[in-house]
């Protein structure tokens, strides 16, 4: 048996998106769904193990029919986050730097919210999910790399639901396909 690296941990919200049997050379944590159990258990996983490098993977919707399959995100925004009533701008948290998270200009952007997105969100990304902002904040602050891979499952529209559930768990053969081109050896 292989021994899993400790170095990279792998943060998957359910396990339906990515069963630990399908790499079993990974430490993969489930760290369910949301933005707080996305802080809290990407905090602690990091005080735990002090990866080196976290890989988020997981579902997400699509705000442009024309991006599908596995993509990589590098941009991160909060899409619920609204202090308008403050004067400051949807998304932005108030007396924070870090509303927009890039780790690198060349990947797509994600709104993250506590929301299920079955219409078009108000701040615009590429992409919507529920957790990647936070993991994302997490990183930056404890100085931990971050790479996100999410596999598109739906549209973001009135058949986002349906979409989701038929879709929740075919993105993980293309990630695992795209784990072994970046770390085989």
């Amino acid at each position: 048996m292989q021994k899993i690296n400790k170095e990279l941990i792998i943060l998957v919200a359910l396990e339906d998106e990515l069963p630990k049997s399908l790499l079993p050379e990974f430490h993969i944590e489930y760290i369910g769904v949301g933005k707080i159990n996305a802080s809290y258990r990407t905090f602690e996983i990091i005080e735990k193990y002090v990866p080196k490098t976290i890989i988020n993977f997981g579902t997400a919707g699509s705000l442009n029919k024309n991006i599908n399959g596995l993509n990589e995100v590098t941009i991160f925004k909060q899409r619920d986050m609204d202090a308008s009533g403050l004067g400051f701008d949807l998304g932005e948290t108030p007396f924070d730097n870090l509303s927009t998270i890039k780790f690198n200009e060349n990947g797509l952007s994600c709104g993250t919210g506590d929301s299920f997105v079955s219409e078009k969100p108000k701040v615009l990304t590429d992409l919507v999910d529920m957790e990647a902002y936070a993991i994302a904040k997490i990183c930056l602050i404890k100085n931990v790399n971050f790479k996100c891979y999410k596999y598109i499952s739906d549209n973001a529209d009135k058949d986002a639901v349906n979409n989701w559930q038929e879709n929740v768990n075919k993105g993980s053969l293309a990630f695992v396909e795209k784990l072994k081109l970046i770390y085989e050896k």
